[in-house]
């Protein structure tokens, strides 16, 4: 039968950031890309209280044209190191590299960038960039991704589905929310309803069709949606396991 005690999980889950730097990079420091949302706000929590505000560096990568939706004063709050790192300049040379290659005289690309190449770019050159911080100061890049956006495939492949560890993969959006309310972070980060940040932005439940609370109880085994929902998340998760995989690979005897 399914329990949750949100103090135990979070103190387990202290406990197991803790011990995972001690085998994995005792000493290093905890770098978390800030977005001003629910997950990366807890996980600067947790590593705050695993390893002290002295080794947890947050970085706020707005886009060209955006704002930090809250980064800094989420640091400012936690007492931690706060970096902003526009990535502005890299997103404009990339679609220009694209515009360059199409319209070259001599072996032209022939093709744009496709809307969906568009979209993943931004969470990639984010983790792009989040590496080359953390590599520059003694960092273990730490992944805030959820069960609930792992399960329908929310997250974008080598973006915000890459880091160096996952400490709350396996817990539901419902569970974390819990955690960071006990946890006394200000309901404006926690609770604040989460969007892709894309322009016309519709917020996650509007695109997914279902709420997260659905979405939970049914991973959870609480309680089954409607055939109509149902058939829309098993779909959802049977299409996007890839991004939860490793690579295949040639086995070479």
């Amino acid at each position: 039968m399914y329990t949750f005690n949100a103090l135990e999980t979070k103190n387990k889950l202290v406990a197991w950031i803790r011990d995972w730097f001690e085998k994995n990079g005792n000493g290093c420091n905890a770098v978390v890309g800030l977005s001003g949302g629910k997950d990366s706000t807890i996980m600067a929590a947790l590593c705050v209280e695993a390893l002290g505000k002295d080794r947890v560096i947050g970085v706020g990568m707005p886009d060209k044209g955006q704002d930090l939706h809250g980064a800094d004063r989420i640091a400012a709050y936690f007492g931690i190191r706060f970096i902003e790192a526009n990535i502005g300049g890299m997103t404009t040379a990339l679609k220009q590299m694209f515009a360059d290659g199409k319209n070259q005289t001599e072996n032209p690309w022939g093709f744009d960038m496709s809307v969906q190449a568009e979209q993943n770019m931004p969470p990639r050159l984010r983790m792009v960039t989040l590496y080359a911080i953390s590599q520059s100061n003694n960092g273990r890049v730490m992944g805030t991704c959820n069960l609930s956006e792992n399960y329908i495939g929310y997250l974008t492949k080598f973006g915000d589905g890459a880091s160096d560890v996952e400490p709350m993969a396996n817990l539901t959006v419902t569970e974390l929310l819990q955690i960071g309310d006990l946890m006394g972070i200000p309901a404006e980060w926690v609770h604040k309803i989460p969007t892709d940040d894309l322009p016309h932005s519709k917020t996650d439940e509007e695109k997914f069709g279902f709420t997260y609370a659905t979405l939970d109880k049914y991973i959870r085994g609480l309680e089954t949606p409607e055939p109509e929902i149902k058939e829309k998340i098993d779909r959802m998760h049977r299409n996007n396991l890839f991004k939860l995989q490793l690579v295949d690979t040639f086995e070479w005897e």
